[in-house]
């Protein structure tokens, strides 16, 4: 009986390997068992090409991730195989003292990427981290866990980052935000791009490659960019962000099962169930490249992104999904004045259940601060300048309904503490969520504060007679920059104060940071007041 060698010499008699190697194909034809496993590797080139992080921290434990990518522009350029990953977890940034230590497979299926669930840490204090693969080691990542149960911290520090369009301008605040003593960092979204400066407000900065983002491998590639960014892989290394997602890692604008070009006027329009097949790669891909737990594996176009995060009694964060579960945006989406869609009274942006799932939680806690980290604007924001109003109906604005139950919900249940992060449109913004925003006496339930982007729409400005006129006709809105940056939350026990930190520009790098307001809120009393 012939051997699977003879078989192999057969066909390179027979010419088939001309232009191929002939142990590739001898490795096709090998037992599954004997070639699953890459054990002894040996990269060409740095497999930790796209840095460390950490995510998600417990008081006993966090999320460490990494991916092997030693050609991460290329799919990441590694074999059909899974890869064993080493970690190790110390308590000294010298990593010195190794308290935790273990080994996984980086799977292609993952793209090889790692999601290590770290367990068994003490609470509330710093650890340091890194991986191995083959002879090749990672660079050191710092995390912190969260504080025991039922344990009251003296103080919180936590950043809101978002919206990085890497041809827009260079990640400048990434190296800022690395600087800063944070317990976490909240991603609300926009990681990636999806598109390749499509209608951008300034000239590209730095060269993207590929157009739109259809296929698992396109996904990859575009994070993989993102992720080589110096600034961006020094913030990982420093903080454990709480990761979430917006639009832009699928679809801009998309809305539940419906996509950008949903039929309603957009051409060509895209077949739902064709939608659904390019959210499932998305989704993936985000999974691979965010540092979250295995609750976040997505399963098939759906992922289980909203989820509780508890930092003792003083705070509780609730990660949301805006995306979805919401209906399909009113009035066939953009700027304008609303349509009789907007004033359906069964209206979701959360959907039925994160909803309750919500309401349940808040009227549960008993946490100084209840923080809702979120995606789109809560507050209303009427962006005329004269008669008619006109609103964005990608914002909750265009979903009155919903906004009307929160705001109920939170009046009837007399809940405490509640601050809404948000991002999404570019700029800074702070404001008091009203009873009725109709009436500026009405009671003031929350506060709302946005986040500005990290490089989104360009150097920016301070701001303009438009944003005037808006402050102007939303007296609930109290303030406005268009600058480049994060903003820095500090929660005690009394208030919460907000520094919104920014860079003057974003077309050259390298450009100092600047704290261009605070402001701050009341545990006992929602509102935006000087800080």
């Amino acid at each position: 009986m012939p051997s699977m060698l003879d078989d192999v010499r057969s066909l390179s008699r027979r010419g088939l390997l001309k232009g191929a190697s002939a142990s590739a194909l001898l490795a096709a034809l090998m037992p599954a068992a004997s070639r699953s496993v890459w054990a002894n590797p040996v990269f060409a080139s740095n497999p930790f090409s796209l840095g460390v992080a950490s995510g998600d921290p417990l008081p006993d434990g966090v999320v460490i991730w990494t991916r092997i990518a030693p050609d991460p522009l290329n799919g990441g350029g590694m074999p059909m195989q899974a890869v064993p990953v080493s970690w190790e977890v110390s308590s000294d940034d010298r990593m010195r003292t190794i308290v935790r230590k273990g080994e996984t497979l980086a799977r292609p299926e993952l793209g090889h990427s790692v999601h290590v669930e770290v367990g068994g840490l003490d609470p509330g204090r710093p650890y340091w981290y890194r991986f191995r693969a083959g002879r090749d080691a990672s660079r050191v990542g710092r995390t912190r866990t969260a504080p025991a149960p039922g344990s009251m911290p003296a103080s919180l520090r936590f950043a809101n980052v978002g919206c990085q369009r890497y041809e827009d301008g260079y990640f400048t605040a990434f190296r800022h935000l690395a600087r800063e003593e944070l317990d976490f960092v909240f991603h609300y979204g926009d990681y990636i791009y999806e598109y390749r400066a499509r209608n951008s407000p300034t000239p590209t900065v730095r060269e993207i490659a590929g157009d739109e983002l259809h296929t698992i491998v396109d996904y990859r590639n575009r994070y993989a960019l993102y992720k080589r960014d110096a600034d961006l892989q020094a913030a990982h290394a420093a903080h454990p962000f709480l990761s979430s997602f917006d639009d832009h890692e699928v679809d801009n604008n998309w809305a539940g099962e419906f996509s950008e070009e949903d039929g309603s006027g957009a051409s060509p329009a895209v077949p739902p169930e064709y939608f659904a097949l390019r959210k499932q790669m998305a989704f993936h891909a985000w999974y691979e490249n965010m540092p979250v737990r295995r609750a976040q594996l997505p399963r098939g176009p759906s992922v289980q992104a909203y989820r509780r995060l508890r930092y003792g009694s003083l705070a509780e964060i609730n990660v949301l999904d805006t995306r979805q579960y919401r209906d399909d945006q009113p009035c066939d989406d953009g700027t304008k004045e609303a349509c009789p869609a907007v004033s359906n009274p069964k209206a979701q942006i959360l959907g039925e259940y994160q909803e309750r799932w919500l309401f349940d939680g808040l009227a549960r806690s008993d946490a100084t601060w209840n923080v809702l980290a979120q995606q789109v604007m809560v507050m209303r924001r009427d962006l005329g300048t004269a008669e008619p109003s006109l609103f964005s109906m990608d914002k909750w604005d265009a979903y009155p309904a919903a906004r009307n139950r929160l705001m109920r919900h939170l009046e009837a249940t007399r809940a405490k503490g509640v601050v809404v992060l948000t991002g999404d449109v570019h700029n800074a913004w702070a404001g008091d969520l009203k009873a009725d925003f109709l009436n500026p006496s009405s009671a003031t339930l929350a506060t709302e504060f946005v986040a500005t982007s990290i490089s989104t729409n360009g150097d920016g400005f301070e701001i303009d007679d438009l944003r005037r006129a808006v402050l102007a006709r939303n007296p609930h809105i109290k303030y406005f920059n268009n600058r480049r940056g994060y903003s820095v939350h500090e929660a005690t026990r009394e208030r919460m104060v907000i520094h919104h930190r920014a860079v003057d520009t974003v077309s050259q790098p390298g450009a100092p940071l600047i704290t261009k307001a605070s402001y701050a809120v009341e545990a006992a009393k929602p509102g935006v007041v000087g800080a």
